[in-house]
């Protein structure tokens, strides 16, 4: 469908956004299956819960516009699944992939942030307010996980990559 106003292209970008998330739940599982760290594997399993939630949330926004739930092939999640699939395939040390991982899960959740915060501004836009303040939740939710993952990057993870490096930490 070629969008012609702009809650058309509301629906283009939840389409988009949904099947990202529906992506999303099938890799979180095998990345939480390849983190050494019980934290880390604790924030993905977190966050898959909360992925689901988020469907859930993107289901009930489907309704509220009256269009059909499905989703638009997202490239973009497709391909930051690919790197973080290459990552569990470079043979790191353990403590070296953990930090990749996390790397490339705040990839992830960058793009989600971005993709929130569009659909979230044109519901605003559109006067959409029951849509808003659902994606808006979503929104938040995502810029929390990145936030969590980074201070697990920050205190831990990144710290024991550099100590099974051999280097000395800054």
């Amino acid at each position: 469908m070629a969008a012609k106003t702009m809650q058309d292209l509301l629906i283009e970008e939840l389409r988009d956004i949904y099947h990202a998330e529906k992506q999303l739940t099938k890799a979180l599982p095998k990345l939480a299956k390849a983190a050494h760290s019980e934290q880390l594997r604790a924030a993905f399993e977190s966050h898959l819960e909360e992925t689901r939630g988020q469907i859930e949330r993107l289901e009930q926004v489907f309704d509220e516009l009256d269009t059909r739930t499905r989703g638009k092939h997202c490239d973009a999640m497709e391909g930051l699944i690919s790197e973080a699939r290459e990552i569990m395939e470079m043979g790191l040390a353990p403590e070296v992939q953990d930090a990749a991982l996390i790397a490339a899960a705040q990839k992830v959740e960058h793009y989600e942030i971005a993709s929130y915060g569009t659909v979230h501004a044109y519901a605003t836009a559109c006067g959409l307010t029951k849509v808003a303040e659902l994606l808006e939740q979503t929104l938040n939710e995502e810029k929390e996980t990145d936030k969590k993952l980074n201070m697990l990057a920050i205190n831990d993870v990144n710290k024991k990559a550099i100590q099974a490096s051999g280097q000395k930490a800054a």
